[in-house]
C-alpha cells in the first residue's frame, strides 16, 4: 500500500492530524517538541460518495471505501540535514513514503508552543523545504560520482543519469526543489530511481482554528500561504482544523454532522484533505458491487484491466479474458445491470483497456 507522510516543523498539529484522519489515539500529542519520535502508522478509509448509492442500487448494506497508509513523521527542525533534532533519522522516515503532507499551522494561540518564535507559515514551509533540498544535494553529488565512473567505462544509462544531475545540482542550489525541474519524461522517470525528498509529490494542510473553517481566506496568514505555494512550489494547499476533527472523532456521525452543520461547513477539510493525498499518490478508484458487497478498489492511474484485476487477486491477473465495465454515472443513470447492458453502456472489455477513476467492473476470468 502506498503511504503518504504527514511533516512538519514542531507543534503545528501533525499529530493531531494523524489521530483525527486514522481515528486513533496512536500519536501522542503534547505541547513540546518531539512528542513524536518513531512515525505511526495508520490506515485511512478514502471517503467515496458513490458507495452508498451504488450499495442501494444492487441491495447490500455491506461497503468496503478504498484506503491508504498515513506515516505521521515527527517534526523536523533547522539544521535536520546535519543532525539536528534527530534530523537524520526522521528525514530517513521521509525518504520511506510516496507522498507528503506538509502541515503548517496558521493560527495563534499563546498556549502552544511555536518551535520559530512566531506563525509564520510561509517561513516553516521554507525550513522544511530547505531541509529537504539539503538533504538531496549531498545525495545528489554522492550519485553523480558514482555515475560519472561508470559513464567513464561507456555506460550510456549512467552517462544520461550524469546529464541531469549535472542540470539538478545547480536548480537544488538554488533552492528549488527537484520536482520543479524542467524534465521530459524519460529525465522524469530517471528521477524516481535518485529518491530525492523534494522530488516527491507535496500537498500543504494548512491548519486554522474551527471557527475559521467555514471561511479560510478570513485567516490571513492561510491566504498568503496558498498565494505563495502556488507561485513558488506549484503545490496544492487544504485548509483544515485538526483539533475539530479530532473532535469530531470522538462522537457519533450524526452528532458530528450536527455539529458541522452548525459550523456552517460539510467537514473540517480533513475529507478534502484525504481525496487530496490520494490523488497525489496517482491513485483512483474503481468499483466493485454485488449481493454480498459494495466495494472501492485502489488502482495506480494509467493501469490496465488485467492489472486493477489482479488488486483483487493476484490469480486473477493471469487469468484475465475480459472484463464486464460501465462507468458509475451510466449505471446509476439506467438503473441496473442488466439495463445498462440493454442500453449499450455496459461494455466487454480487454487487455489493453485502461481503467477510469469509477469504472464498476465485473471480471470474467479462467477458472
Amino acid at each position: 500500500m502506498l503511504q503518504a507522510g504527514i511533516v512538519g516543523l514542531p507543534n503545528v498539529g501533525k499529530s493531531t492530524l494523524f489521530n483525527a484522519l486514522t481515528k486513533t489515539r496512536k500519536a501522542e500529542a503534547a505541547n513540546y517538541p518531539f512528542c513524536t519520535i518513531d512515525p505511526n502508522v495508520g490506515v485511512v478509509q478514502v471517503p467515496d460518495s458513490r458507495l452508498a448509492p451504488l450499495a442501494k442500487l444492487v441491495g447490500t448494506n455491506s461497503i468496503i471505501p478504498a484506503a491508504i497508509e498515513m506515516v505521521d513523521i515527527a517534526g523536523l527542525v533547522a539544521g535536520a540535514s546535519k543532525g539536528e533534532g534527530l534530523g537524520n533519522k526522521f528525514l530517513a522516515n521521509v525518504r520511506e513514503v510516496d507522498a507528503i503532507i506538509h502541515v503548517v499551522r496558521c493560527f495563534e494561540d499563546e498556549d502552544i508552543i511555536h518551535n520559530m518564535g512566531r506563525v509564520d507559515p510561509i517561513s516553516d514551509a521554507e525550513v522544511i523545504m530547505t531541509e529537504l533540498i539539503l538533504a538531496d544535494v549531498e545525495s545528489a553529488s554522492g550519485q553523480l560520482q558514482k555515475n560519472e565512473k561508470k559513464a567513464r567505462g561507456q555506460d550510456k544509462d549512467a552517462a544520461s543519469n550524469v546529464a541531469l544531475l549535472e542540470r539538478l545540482l545547480p536548480h537544488l542550489d538554488e533552492g528549488r526543489p527537484a520536482n520543479l525541474l524542467e524534465m521530459d519524461e524519460d529525465e522524469r522517470a530517471r528521477l524516481k530511481y535518485f529518491c530525492l525528498l523534494s522530488s516527491k509529490p507535496m500537498l500543504y494542510a494548512c491548519n486554522l482554528k474551527e471557527e475559521e473553517i467555514a471561511d479560510p481566506k478570513s485567516n490571513y496568514n492561510f491566504e498568503s500561504f496558498r498565494k505563495w505555494a502556488e507561485q513558488q512550489q506549484d503545490a496544492e494547499c487544504c485548509a483544515i482544523s485538526a483539533k475539530m476533527e479530532e473532535e469530531l472523532s470522538e462522537i457519533e456521525e450524526e452528532e458530528a454532522l450536527e455539529y458541522l452543520d452548525a459550523m456552517g461547513v460539510d467537514d473540517s477539510g480533513v475529507a478534502s484533505l484525504i481525496k487530496g493525498s490520494y490523488d497525489l499518490l496517482g491513485l483512483a478508484s474503481y468499483l466493485t458491487a454485488g449481493e454480498k458487497e459494495t466495494r472501492a478498489w485502489t488502482f495506480t492511474k494509467g493501469m490496465t484491466a488485467p492489472q486493477c484485476a489482479g488488486v483483487i487477486h493476484t490469480d486473477f491477473e493471469k487469468s484475465f479474458i475480459k472484463a464486464e465495465v460501465v462507468s458509475y454515472e451510466d449505471l446509476m443513470a439506467t438503473g441496473s445491470m442488466q439495463a445498462a447492458r440493454e442500453s449499450g453502456k455496459l461494455r466487454l472489455e480487454g487487455k489493453e483497456y485502461i481503467f477510469s477513476d469509477g469504472d464498476v467492473a465485473l471480471f470474467k476470468c479462467n477458472a
